[in-house]
């Protein structure tokens, strides 16, 4: 089992920024992706960034250029830097762990772009 905490959520101005960060605990493995996807309301889960435990990371092309993911990887958090949010970046973010056929989620933390 892996639990995965998510922080960093709010209300912000459009072309503000926000940063999220997720801790791991349990059991992880090695050569895991961790990564951030958002659900708007009515909407699909969506990927937003992944990044593998070498730092390969990939970006939704929505965001690309505007959002940054990160790891650390002794202490087994991922973060995800985001830079001028836009109205439509209003979603609740989803931490993900990934490893095989292993798949964990976050509760969701609330990110909210409004004027």
């Amino acid at each position: 089992q892996v639990q995965l905490v998510e922080s960093g959520g709010g209300l912000v101005q459009p072309g503000g920024s926000l940063r999220l960060s997720c801790a791991a605990s349990g059991r992880i493995f090695n050569g895991n992706v961790m990564g951030w996807y958002r659900q708007a309301p009515g909407k699909e889960r969506e990927l937003v960034a992944t990044i593998t435990s070498g730092g390969r990371a990939n970006y939704a092309d929505s965001v690309k250029g505007r959002f940054t993911i990160s790891r650390d990887n002794a202490k087994n958090t991922v973060s995800l830097q985001m830079n001028s949010l836009k109205l439509e970046d209003t979603a609740v973010y989803y931490c993900n762990y990934r490893f095989g056929q292993y798949d964990y989620w976050g509760q969701g933390t609330q990110v909210t772009v409004s004027s």
